[in-house]
């Protein structure tokens, strides 16, 4: 018995096979991982100039928010069927006033708009807000905010196995300034802080 067991001690036979049998889990997790990672990127790119083409579009006059949302959705599903798309489009004065906040009198000098300190209502709801933006395409020289985000399933299980979230978001932002086509909207009026 002590022979066999000195025999065995020496024996490299199989070795290989084991020491993969080992390593072979992790090699799979780091590949499945990479390969993860770089189909999330090829789509960033994808949704990227998705949305670039149609925010080019959109800032032309007339342009229908729905066929242009068509197209980017056409150009992503082509590469992920069961993608779920959100859009959301904000105009503003100038490229200098993106996502700023509405103008206010910081009477107390606290950094926070309240009430009795008047603002500019610049998007006309009523409300003193911290992006400025107005919902929807704007008007002529307006420049838009066009944002587009996917969400999907991860096609490979990898991440789910170290706890990452099994679904993926990528979101696309583009600024455009419309082209000259009608006249603006008027001025914003001054509203008192509530």
């Amino acid at each position: 018995m002590l022979r066999m067991v000195r025999s065995l001690r020496r024996n490299r036979e199989g070795a290989t096979f084991v020491e993969f049998a080992m390593i072979s889990p992790v090699l799979l997790i780091a590949v499945l991982g990479a390969m993860d990672a770089a189909f999330n990127a090829y789509t960033s790119v994808v949704l990227r100039g998705a949305v670039a083409d149609a925010a080019r579009g959109a800032t032309i006059e007339d342009a229908d928010s729905g066929s242009l949302d068509g197209e980017v959705t056409t150009r992503v599903r082509d590469l992920l069927p069961s993608a779920q798309l959100s859009y959301a489009r904000k105009s503003y004065d100038s490229f200098s006033v993106v996502g700023n906040p509405e103008d206010y009198d910081d009477v107390n000098g606290d950094g926070f708009c309240n009430d009795g300190e008047s603002f500019e209502d610049v998007n006309g709801n009523g409300l003193w807000d911290s992006d400025r933006g107005i919902i929807g395409n704007g008007g002529a020289r307006d420049v838009v905010e066009y944002k587009v985000t996917i969400s999907y399933d991860r096609l490979f299980p990898a991440p789910a196995l170290i706890g990452l979230d099994p679904r993926f978001s990528v979101t696309a932002t583009t600024l455009l300034r419309n082209q000259p086509f009608a006249d603006s909207d008027a001025a914003p009026e001054t509203e008192s802080c509530i």
